[in-house]
């Protein structure tokens, strides 16, 4: 048992002294936060035992330089006077004053090497950091305004992203809500989608009204929507307009096909006789039975319906600044619509199971050219809707 603790607290020793060789390295690396950071988690177990004296020494070191560096820096920056250091002092503080909280909940820290307890000259930052905060505010404020200046869609949207900073930093800060607002809107790439019938027939208002109905095709995005109806205030940058160049109508058909089933069938049975007429006998004593078996026949017609329906479109990419054509794409839908139903003669025992089945259906009224050409317009919309989404604008 003695072995077993010498051989634990070996390991212990080692693990110790590892992990100190570890943070001394970060130290001289200059990677303070790391080190202080490793030194806390150690002490936070156990700050008075003789194997963290090392890691006490550490933070305390640590904590000076990573101050006195960060202090430089904001003298540096403060003297330089640029609006744009404003964010790096102000998340400069914030860092300080989080070191520090980390830090408290340890002390006194009483160092067994240096003979006294660690010197952490702590500060309160509180003004400091709220007088930082409202310089950076004052500066993305004055950023978000310069590139609304700039009115291109990308600067558009960099001052909508600098607005929600500003937000989170400062909810209801002036008149930043409605900027930011104005930002999205101005950023955003409004598309205007329409139909054109290039044909000499009538596109149904059912299917134009269905292929409009962009809500059901998931593809407005952030900074990317689609309209059907030009609204005054937009300025649209695309256009993507759906050309019906063909629509294709078949006559209707009514096809026969008669074919001829026949088939041995078991038809009942009758009684064996012996020669002298009476019932033949098995060797059980029971009557002697035989399968009769009847061929039957029978005719079956099957009349088949067709009516088909065809549309061929091209959907073209505008740019409505200046009118010029960007692209060419071709799109068709087929609907056809085919029944089959059947009728016998003969003996119906003559029928196979699938002949059967067919006698089930009759005869349905061919849809009108209008519907079939609407029936074309689920295929229309999938194509339609996969090209959009391939050739984002």
């Amino acid at each position: 048992m003695k072995k077993l603790l010498s051989i634990l607290s070996l390991v212990l020793l080692l693990t110790a002294c590892s992990s100190v060789k570890r943070n001394q390295k970060l130290l001289a690396k200059g990677n303070y936060e790391k080190a202080i950071d490793l030194a806390v988690k150690k002490l936070q177990k156990d700050k008075v035992s003789q194997k963290k004296d090392a890691h006490i020494a550490i933070l305390e070191q640590a904590f000076q330089k990573i101050i006195a560096k960060n202090t430089r820096r904001i003298s540096f920056l403060e003297k330089q006077g640029y609006a744009s250091g404003a964010k790096e002092i102000y998340y400069t503080f914030q860092n300080m004053e989080y070191i520090q909280d980390k830090i408290r909940p340890l002390l006194p820290l009483y160092s067994q090497a240096l003979k006294r307890n660690t010197v952490f000259k702590l500060e309160n930052y509180s003004d400091k950091i709220l007088s930082a905060k409202q310089a950076y505010i004052a500066y993305l404020y004055d950023e978000a305004f310069l590139y609304m200046e700039y009115q291109t869609l990308k600067d558009y949207r960099t001052a909508y992203y600098i607005y929600c900073e500003l937000e989170d930093l400062q909810p209801n800060y002036k008149d930043v809500p409605s900027k930011k607002e104005n930002a999205r809107f101005y950023g955003t790439n409004f598309i205007l989608v329409a139909l054109k019938n290039s044909t000499n027939q009538i596109i149904p208002s059912a299917l134009e009204q269905e292929l409009l109905k962009l809500d059901t095709y998931g593809l407005d995005k952030f900074w990317t929507q689609y309209h059907t109806q030009q609204q005054r205030d937009i300025n649209y940058s695309h256009g993507i307009t759906l050309n019906f160049r063909d629509i294709d109508v078949s006559p209707e058909k009514i096809s026969e096909t008669i074919e001829r089933r026949s088939k041995r069938i078991k038809d009942g049975w009758r009684y064996e006789y012996d020669a002298n007429g009476n019932v033949a006998k098995d060797s059980l004593g029971n009557d002697i039975k035989k399968d009769v078996y009847l061929r039957v026949s029978a005719s079956i017609t099957y009349i088949t319906q067709l009516k088909s329906a065809r549309v061929a479109a091209t959907v073209i990419y505008t740019n409505t600044q200046t009118g010029r054509r960007l692209n060419r794409l071709p799109i068709s839908s087929e609907f056809i619509f085919k029944n089959t139903f059947a009728g016998f003669t003969g003996d119906k025992r003559a029928l196979t199971k699938e002949d059967r089945n067919f006698l089930k259906y009759n005869f349905i009224a061919f849809p009108s050219n209008e519907q079939m050409v609407f029936d074309t317009g689920e295929d229309l919309k999938l194509s339609l809707k996969d090209i959009i989404k391939k050739n984002t604008l």
